[in-house]
């Protein structure tokens, strides 16, 4: 019996030595090798969804010939290029496109300025006062974007607005029932407030962040050279986190240009076309005129104006950095 035994054993010792994994293990494999895909399938089905196939769907249509007739009955015929040349042939177009420029120039600018100099304030102040400069820039940042545009006209209301109100209260009695919403220029202005107020938390906050990375022996250092605050920012901490500044820079590019929401709350694009940029102007042109088929060609055009502009961009910063 014993014999039996060690035979028995010796030949189920060269299946055991090859290492091959038992029927239930190999059977386990397969699903613990696609756990990783799974898990993100969601997410990436879920933009796909919500990104990708809109993008499509709207390029798709810029070549067709689609008004409410085919909205309703379907059916749109494809007519190439006809929208894209009709758009592109029209000056009002170019005149878009040119504030476009101008609102989002001004925007960027005020943004990075003031967010640069907050992100400075704050790593100056003691801790008490850091935090709650930081706390008041969290409450403006999570505020809703239709409830803070509703704030901003309350507050420019022509007959009970806060403003006119400390205007006048300060002699400037002009400001009497002035009518801000009614004057492109104003209206233009408390728009690039209103967008600046809710852009410059993110990129104070962020840059701040990225500034506490920097190590405290180059300012020192600078300091005892003699170099000023002005300099040191200059020659130290700008260099090194000019990735973060670049990238601060590109979101808010993307923000301020295809921004909507406050511009149409406000105004719609007026008064007299002065609020009017391109995304504001696909919808009306899909909307009033029920062209939707326009409206998706200036969408589409508005998408490869941003994406040349930030790919400049990039292609520049890294041929920077290169030569660094």
């Amino acid at each position: 019996m014993a014999v039996t035994h060690v035979e028995s054993t010796a030949e189920h010792a060269p299946a055991a030595r090859t290492g091959s994994p038992a029927p239930g293990r190999r059977g386990r494999s397969l699903p613990v090798r696609l756990l990783p895909y799974l898990l993100v399938a969601p997410t990436v089905l879920g933009t796909a969804y919500l990104l990708v196939y809109p993008l499509i769907r709207n390029l798709i249509i810029s070549f067709q010939k689609f008004g409410i007739a085919q909205l309703i009955r379907g059916g749109a015929d494809f007519v190439g290029f006809d929208n894209y040349r009709q758009i592109l042939s029209d000056d009002m177009f170019w005149g878009v496109v040119l504030r476009t420029f101008v609102f989002t120039a001004i925007n960027v600018s005020l943004i990075m300025v003031l967010a640069t100099l907050i992100a400075l304030l704050i790593g100056a102040l003691g801790k008490k006062m850091r935090l709650a400069v930081m706390g008041g820039l969290v409450v403006a940042w999570a505020i809703p974007v239709i409830a803070a545009t509703t704030v901003f006209q309350w507050l420019f209301q022509s007959q009970l607005g806060v403003v006119n109100w400390a205007l006048v209260a300060l002699g400037f009695e002009q400001y009497d029932g002035y009518a801000w919403f009614a004057n492109g220029t104003s209206t233009f202005a408390i728009v690039v407030v209103l967008i600046v107020w809710q852009s410059v938390p993110f990129a104070a906050l962020t840059l701040y962040a990225a500034m506490t990375t920097v190590p405290k022996e180059l300012h020192e250092s600078a300091q005892i050279d003699g170099a000023g605050g002005v300099k040191t920012f200059r020659l130290i901490t700008f260099p090194i986190l000019r990735p973060m500044f670049g990238l601060i820079l590109c979101l808010e590019i993307i923000w301020v240009f295809k921004c909507f929401v406050q511009i149409w709350a406000i105004s719609q694009g007026g008064p007299g076309n002065a609020t009017l940029t391109l995304p504001v102007y696909a919808y009306q042109v899909a909307q009033s005129l029920n062209r939707y088929d326009l409206g998706a060609a200036i969408s589409m055009v508005t998408v490869v104006i941003l994406g040349v502009a930030l790919l400049a961009y990039f292609r520049q910063m890294f041929k920077e950095e290169g030569e660094l």
